[in-house]
């Protein structure tokens, strides 16, 4: 005789089939969102910082990303450094992952010692991306990231996935950038870091387009 619990997990089972069977359905009729701005747009000169493009990635690296499209900066403010790369996707399925620094870092060598989050103020508010410091051969580095479509911006990956299904499942739209700023771990580096990532917001928002109603 099958008891009322082992029911409510069939049950449960059954729903939670049906609705990946639906979202991956939908996920497949989702629709491309083009950038309304290039990336390439973004200002080479945020507050003390001026950027350079640096040399194309490498075909390897893009059939691991596959990026819609990227941008790959260093930013100089006398002898400091500050490393911008963003990461477009103009559709995503349920399932695909972009690629995220606190996987990518240890695959590289790196070692996370310290992670957490770091608010960034925006507009009349503040945000929260995420915060790790890595070292790797006494050299040590602080990397903020997040993940920012047009209506929103995420530090967590598994509401990103969430949210992924449901644009997905209402809007047939998937589109959304994985933005990632790095500096050399310096005492200013953290306070450097979210004073740049407050403008970058800005500017990746203009890219993205403004927010539908």
């Amino acid at each position: 005789m099958i008891s009322t619990r082992s029911s409510l997990y069939f049950a449960a089972t059954v729903v939670l089939l049906g609705g990946t069977l639906l979202a991956s359905r939908l996920t497949d009729q989702r629709r491309p969102e083009p950038l309304a701005q290039p990336l390439s747009t973004i200002s080479r000169n945020i507050g003390e910082w001026t950027g350079t493009d640096t040399p194309p990635l490498d075909e390897r690296t893009l059939q691991v990303l596959r990026p819609t499209s990227y941008l790959d900066r260093v930013y100089r403010r006398g002898a400091d450094q500050l490393f911008f790369f963003v990461a477009y996707y103009s559709e995503q399925r349920a399932g695909e992952n972009m690629h995220s620094p606190k996987n990518c870092l240890p695959g590289s060598g790196w070692e996370i010692w310290d992670y957490g989050s770091a608010s960034v103020p925006v507009g009349n508010g503040k945000v929260e991306v995420n915060r790790y410091s890595v070292q790797n051969d006494g050299r040590r580095l602080v990397t903020l990231y997040w993940y920012q479509s047009r209506e929103r911006i995420v530090a967590s990956e598994y509401l990103g996935k969430v949210l992924l299904v449901h644009d997905a499942l209402l809007r047939g739209n998937t589109a959304g950038s994985i933005v990632r700023i790095t500096v050399p771990d310096t005492p200013r580096a953290l306070d450097d870091g979210i004073r740049f990532a407050s403008s970058a917001i800005g500017e990746m928002q203009r890219c993205l387009g403004p927010i539908k109603q």
